[in-house]
């Protein structure tokens, strides 16, 4: 095999309430890949085989990824580098699973973290080495799912009323709307909502705009015609130009041109 091969794993029924997706990429070839992952205000857990890969910060540091690391929630874009014969298999965390499983919802620091450092064993260590000699993706991608499965605590009845709200597909304000229906003050429902997914319900909003925007985007794009830049931000109730382009820098550091031209370089992971 001489090529780069990446693509989804799709989660099982009794799964999905916890992952997303599965995402794996092999580089084969003869050079070293270089790509963008886009943020998904996920959790991600990667494993890395073969040679070494790494990530750069926006601030210009580089990671090497070792067996196993975590990150997360992803809240802006960053570089990633697969080195020849590298292999790396992400699980990505949905909503309040990862409070599940480690009892915090964001990383210390916010910054990449071996997984061993948040429990009181050296499990996903051992997880690495089990799943090293596994031979194919679809077997490994199990493996994963059935050994997550003990860690995995009841999700908490205090969140349900943001799961439930997460569900529909509603313009308004959660803290809010959750509050009045709960009886309870918006301040407690923002701590929670913070406490369980790792950010404010502010900042999904904030990036559900810019998801819009970036869909706009590619759809113009599709139809090999230019974007009409004032409908998009008309459309995703940006108040100007400054703040549409503002929300790009934030978050892939592109501006909405920029965007337009090299978006096939960029992995998606939104979540699912």
């Amino acid at each position: 095999m001489d090529d780069y091969t990446s693509f989804r794993i799709t989660v099982p029924e009794a799964f999905q309430e916890v992952f997303s997706h599965l995402y794996f990429a092999a580089n084969h070839t003869k050079q070293v890949i270089s790509k963008t992952l886009y943020p998904s205000y996920q959790t991600i857990m990667i494993f890395n085989f073969g040679a070494k890969a790494s990530l750069v910060s926006r601030q210009g540091a580089t990671i090497e990824m070792d067996k196993c690391l975590l990150l997360g929630p992803i809240k802006q874009a960053f570089d990633y580098t697969l080195p020849v014969g590298s292999e790396i298999l992400v699980a990505n965390f949905k909503d309040d699973a990862f409070y599940r499983f480690f009892g915090s919802a964001a990383l210390p620091g916010n910054i990449p973290f071996d997984p061993d450092g948040l429990l009181d064993e050296n499990c996903f260590t051992s997880l690495w080495h089990e799943l090293q000699e596994i031979g194919t993706v679809a077997e490994k991608a199990d493996y994963v799912f059935r050994f997550c499965q003990p860690y995995l605590k009841d999700r908490s009845s205090t969140f349900e009323p943001i799961a439930h709200f997460r569900e529909q597909d509603n313009a308004q304000s959660p803290i809010k709307v959750i509050a009045e229906e709960s009886s309870r003050t918006q301040r407690s429902i923002q701590l929670n909502h913070k406490k369980y997914l790792g950010y404010s319900a502010k900042e999904i909003s904030r990036y559900h705009r810019f998801l819009k925007a970036t869909g706009l985007i590619r759809d113009w794009a599709s139809e090999g015609t230019k974007p009409d830049w004032h409908d998009i931000i008309s459309q995703c109730g940006y108040y100007d130009q400054s703040q549409f382009i503002h929300d790009f820098k934030h978050f892939i550091n592109l501006s909405p041109n920029q965007y337009l031209r090299f978006q096939q370089d960029i992995c998606f992971a939104e979540p699912g």
